[in-house]
C-alpha cells in the first residue's frame, strides 16, 4: 500500500543554540518543510512520524542515558524511524540517541573535548552515501564529553583517537554524527555565547572559525545537500511507509469485513489454472488467497508492499501460504517484461506519486491479454462523503481520466463500475 506524501522534515531541538543551521538550508533548499519541536520549550514530541519526510534530532547538554523529560518519547520515536525506514540524521545527543533506539549503548566518555580536531574516516565511508566525498581525514568542530557502543549491524565511518565512535549508519537511512559538522559562524558565535566556560577551554573554536570553516564549508554543504536530496526523493516512499507502519499489526482485523468482497472483485478478473498473478499494494495479503484460488497450484500468485511491517502481517496471517511476498514499489517493480497475467490493485492507484506512471509500469510486466483489476470496497461517492468532499474532477479513477490514461499505457478499458458500495474498473493489456 501507498499513501499520499508530505514533504515535512521534523526537528527536535535540546537547546536553542543547537538549531539546524547549515542543514536546514540544504532541506528547504530541496523543496522540504521544516517543522521544529523545541523540546526546550516544552514542547510535546510528536507521537507518531505522519507526514514527516526525515527526522533530524540535534544536540543538547543531556547525556543519551540520562532521564531527562523527552528521552522516552525521542527513543520511541526513532525507533519508529528505523521501523519505517524514514530518513534520519542525528548530531551530537541526537546521535548517540540514535545509537540507544537501535539497540547500543550510551556510555560516559574519556572527557570533555571541545574545539576543532580531526576525524578520520573509515573505509566504508568512501561508499557511504552522504559521506564518500569527504577526505580521509577531515578538522571539524566537537563539543561533547559521552560515547556509545554502536548496536550490531551500524557502519562505523568515523572515528579519532579519544572518542573513536565519531559517524555511523545504521541500515540504509539512518546516520549519526557526534561532532557538529553542521555550524557555520552564526552557530559557532551561538555556542561560544551559550556556553561560555567551554568556550575559555577551547579558544580555537571562536578563533580559529573563519580559517576552519573556509575548508569545511564545501565538504559540509555536500554532505548535508545529500541528506537533504535523498529525503526529498524518498518523501513519496516515506509517507508510505510512515503512514502504514504502525498500523500494520491490526489492518487485518480493521477490515476483516472486507475480505469476501475482496474474494468476488477477484473473480472477476477471469483468471485460469496455471496463470500468474500480482497483487501490487497487497498490504496484509486480503486478496492473496482468491488469486490463488483462480490460478490452481500449479499458477504463480506475487504480493507486492512497500511496507515491511504490512508483509510481516501478511506472514503472520499465512499469506506466505497463498503467494510470493516481495518488498518493492509499487512504480518500480522488479519483476521481467509480460511477467504476469494478471495485476489486482485495491486502493492504490489514488496514492501513488504518479498514477499514470504506475499504470504504465504495470502494462509493463502485464503479458500480452493480461488483465487488470483496479478494486475499492467502497464507491467513489461514498468515500469523497466520509472524508467530508465533492468528488474531484481530477481523480485518476473518474472514467473520463483513467480510460484515456489507460489507453495511453496499453490499456483497453472493458469493465468500469462506480457503484455505492464498490469500484471496479477492469482492463486488458493490448499490444499495438
Amino acid at each position: 500500500m501507498q499513501h499520499d506524501p508530505v514533504a515535512d522534515v521534523l526537528i527536535l531541538e535540546h537547546t536553542p543554540h543547537e538549531g539546524p543551521y547549515t542543514i536546514g538550508t540544504a532541506l528547504e533548499a530541496a523543496g522540504l518543510k521544516l517543522r521544529t519541536c523545541r523540546t526546550w520549550a516544552g514542547d510535546p514530541v510528536p507521537g507518531t512520524l505522519d507526514g514527516t519526510a526525515a527526522l533530524l534530532v540535534m544536540g543538547g547538554p543531556a547525556a543519551a542515558d540520562e532521564d531527562f523529560p523527552s528521552r522516552d518519547a525521542e527513543l520511541a520515536l526513532l525507533r519508529a524511524a528505523l521501523e519505517a525506514e524514514v530518513p534520519v540524521l542525528g548530531v551530537c545527543l541526537g546521535a548517540r540517541l540514535l545509537a540507544v533506539a537501535a539497540g547500543g549503548t550510551a556510555l560516559r566518555g574519556p572527557g570533555t573535548q571541545v574545539g576543532w580536531a580531526p576525524v578520520r574516516m573509515s573505509p566504508a565511508a568512501r561508499k557511504d552515501p552522504l559521506l564518500s566525498g569527504v577526505p580521509e581525514r577531515l578538522r571539524v568542530p566537537h563539543c561533547h564529553a559521552d560515547t556509545m557502543d554502536l548496536p550490531s549491524g551500524a557502519t562505523l565511518l568515523a572515528s579519532c583517537d579519544r572518542h573513536p565512535v565519531q559517524a555511523f549508519r545504521v541500515g540504509g537511512s539512518a546516520w549519526g554524527l557526534r561532532f557538529h559538522l553542521e555550524v557555520d559562524n552564526t552557530a559557532v558565535d551561538a555556542f561560544a555565547t551559550a556556553l561560555p566556560g567551554e568556550a575559555d577551554a577551547a579558544p580555537d573554536l571562536v578563533e580559529s572559525a573563519p580559517a576552519e570553516l573556509a575548508v569545511l564549508a564545501s565538504y559540509r554543504d555536500d554532505v548535508f545537500a545529500r541528506f537533504a536530496a535523498l529525503a526529498a526523493d524518498r518523501a513519496a516512499l516515506t509517507a508510505t511507509r510512515t503512514f502504514f507502519t504502525p498500523r500494520a499489526a491490526t489492518w487485518e482485523e480493521r477490515f476483516a469485513a472486507d475480505n469476501p468482497v475482496y474474494a468476488a472483485a477477484v473473480t472477476r478478473m477471469g483468471l485460469r489454472p496455471g496463470l500468474r498473478a500480482l497483487d501490487v499494494g497487497c498490504g496484509s495479503g486480503r486478496a492473496l488467497p482468491a488469486l490463488r484460488a483462480e490460478v490452481g497450484e500449479e499458477g504463480v500468485v506475487l504480493g507486492v508492499d512497500l511496507t515491511a511491517a504490512m508483509l510481516t502481517a501478511a506472514g503472520q496471517h499465512r499469506r506466505t501460504d497463498d503467494a510470493h511476498l516481495l518488498l518493492a514499489d509499487a512504480c518500480r517493480l522488479p519483476l521481467p517484461v509480460g511477467a504476469v497475467d494478471g495485476v489486482f490493485s485495491a486502493g492504490l492507484i489514488n496514492h501513488v506519486p504518479d498514477p499514470p506512471a504506475a499504470l504504465c509500469e504495470w502494462a509493463r510486466v502485464a503479458a500480452p491479454g493480461g488483465v487488470l483489476l483496479l478494486f475499492h470496497p467502497s464507491g467513489r461517492a461514498e468515500r469523497a462523503a466520509r472524508h467530508g468532499r465533492p468528488l474531484d474532477p481530477d481523480d485518476p479513477l473518474a472514467e473520463e481520466n483513467l480510460r484515456p490514461a489507460l489507453e495511453a499505457v496499453g490499456w483497453t478499458l472493458d469493465c468500469y463500475e462506480d457503484a455505492r458500495h464498490h469500484f471496479l474498473a477492469r482492463a486488458v493489456r493490448v499490444i499495438p
